[in-house]
């Protein structure tokens, strides 16, 4: 029997969504992560943390890796990238620093401001992500040549943009990059809107759209 809904879009979207985060939950368990964490390390990845650009070198919560002082970011970007709340961002963040993924790092006297970096651990922890999403995107796009991809990533990004408006929410996530560029039909890892509910996929982490 066929959902009412089969007919809309956006319930197609919601569909297609859910089964994407549940395969990646799937593929998240080799690594030891719960869905949502991954957005993290991919975000903190973006800055340039970890054994790649290893100076000014302090040590961990645990005192056994690295962080780059200048790299990382504060909470409240953090929040900013995957549109969540800091608290939100924070929870997700203390548990990834337990396991040594991640170190955060006061930047003044009084510690209000913190920022957070990848150890070096967590690097390699977010490139082998990155292999997961390479992984899982050729399975979502089976069967679709190049120019499906690149028209149907347009359009997505297009549909994105317009929610985000009614939403009055930041949408410079879609924003970025080109279009038009050959070749470009990876999804963006650490889009907000990758961050789906998962069907299926182990608990997930605090972390939600």
């Amino acid at each position: 029997m066929k959902h009412p809904g089969e007919k809309s879009v956006g319930w197609v979207l919601m569909r297609a969504a859910r089964l994407h985060r549940a395969r990646m939950g799937e593929k998240l368990v080799a690594l030891g992560l719960y869905p949502g964490q991954e957005q993290v390390l991919q975000a903190l990845a973006g800055r340039g943390a970890g054994k790649d650009t290893a100076k000014n070198i302090v040590k961990d919560e645990t005192g056994t890796d690295g962080v780059n002082t200048p790299a990382g970011m504060s909470m409240g970007e953090l929040a900013a990238i995957l549109q969540v709340r800091p608290p939100t961002a924070s929870k997700t963040v203390s548990r990834l620093s337990a396991m040594g993924l991640v170190a955060r790092q006061d930047r003044d006297r009084d510690g209000r401001v913190v920022r957070v970096a990848l150890t070096e651990a967590g690097q390699d922890r977010a490139e082998a992500i990155t292999g997961l999403w390479d992984e899982v995107e050729d399975e979502l796009l089976a069967g679709l040549d190049g120019k499906d991809r690149k028209r149907l990533r347009k359009l997505l990004r297009k549909v994105g943009r317009n929610l985000a408006r009614l939403a009055a929410a930041d949408d410079s996530a879609l924003a970025d990059g080109d279009d038009d560029e050959d070749g470009d039909d990876a999804v963006d890892a650490d889009s907000p809107e990758a961050i789906a509910l998962a069907s299926g996929a182990p608990d997930r982490d605090p972390i939600s759209a």
